[in-house]
């Protein structure tokens, strides 16, 4: 919460690096209030504030970048994994006032400017920013999202369903290593955000179809864990 980042935010600091969605810490997003209450506290006292948008960025959220729907702007931004598009590249985005501070030597990177990654990232940023494409992401995430509190009604187990776009969390009152372990036997990949949540990232390319098979699949796995407990 705003109060204790208040609290930690002193003299010694010199930036605040956070996450707008966090992915491993439980898909909890953060507040309109949050975000833009740390920008204003960070400006005050002259910190940098640092978006890390290494999972929640380009695209997973219906808007390229995961911060847009909140109207704050980071001093510094960090990019990966899917800017490759499955190759292996890190990108460090900052405002003008920050790159004038930089000079020759104060950053660098053993293996930057690969041509190869760059051209593919290249072609990754293309696509993923055509309004078309986020337009898709948002509208099969609103479809997800809406099979997803289906599934919690029917689930006294679930207690929660958190996300945006494609990142979504389902936080339940149990382990979900059982569940996460009945839907890759049925085929579905899922992973863990924490031990009782489960959380969904899907490429930003899947169909209504592809939904319908993930629920079906979900709604198996709930089914079967809940009627046996000691699975």
């Amino acid at each position: 919460d705003l109060a204790s980042a208040e609290a930690l935010l002193d003299e010694k600091t010199c930036a605040c690096i956070v996450e707008p969605i966090q992915g491993e810490g439980g898909v909890n997003i953060a507040t309109n209030e949050f975000l833009q209450g740390l920008r204003r506290l960070c400006d005050q006292r002259g910190i940098l504030l640092i978006f890390d948008e290494v999972q929640c960025g380009l695209g997973r959220t219906g808007t390229l970048w995961a911060h847009e729907p909140y109207g704050v702007t980071p001093d510094l931004m960090t990019l990966a994994k899917p800017l490759g598009g499955g190759l292996p590249i890190g990108a460090t985005l900052m405002t003008q006032a920050v790159a004038d501070a930089i000079e020759a030597g104060d950053h660098g990177s053993t293996f930057a400017a690969n041509p190869v990654i760059c051209a593919a990232a290249q072609v990754v940023v293309r696509k993923i920013s055509d309004p078309q494409f986020l337009e898709h992401v948002r509208w099969v995430g609103s479809y997800l999202h809406e099979d997803l509190m289906e599934l919690q009604s029917k689930y006294a187990c679930i207690r929660e369903i958190r996300g945006r776009g494609l990142i979504w969390g389902i936080a339940t009152t149990m382990d979900v290593t059982p569940v996460m372990q009945a839907c890759f036997d049925a085929g579905l990949l899922t992973c863990k955000a924490g031990p009782q949540v489960l959380r969904l990232l899907p490429p930003l390319i899947i169909e209504r179809s592809d939904v319908d098979q993930a629920i079906a699949i979900l709604d198996r796995a709930f089914a079967q864990v809940e009627n046996n407990p000691a699975s």
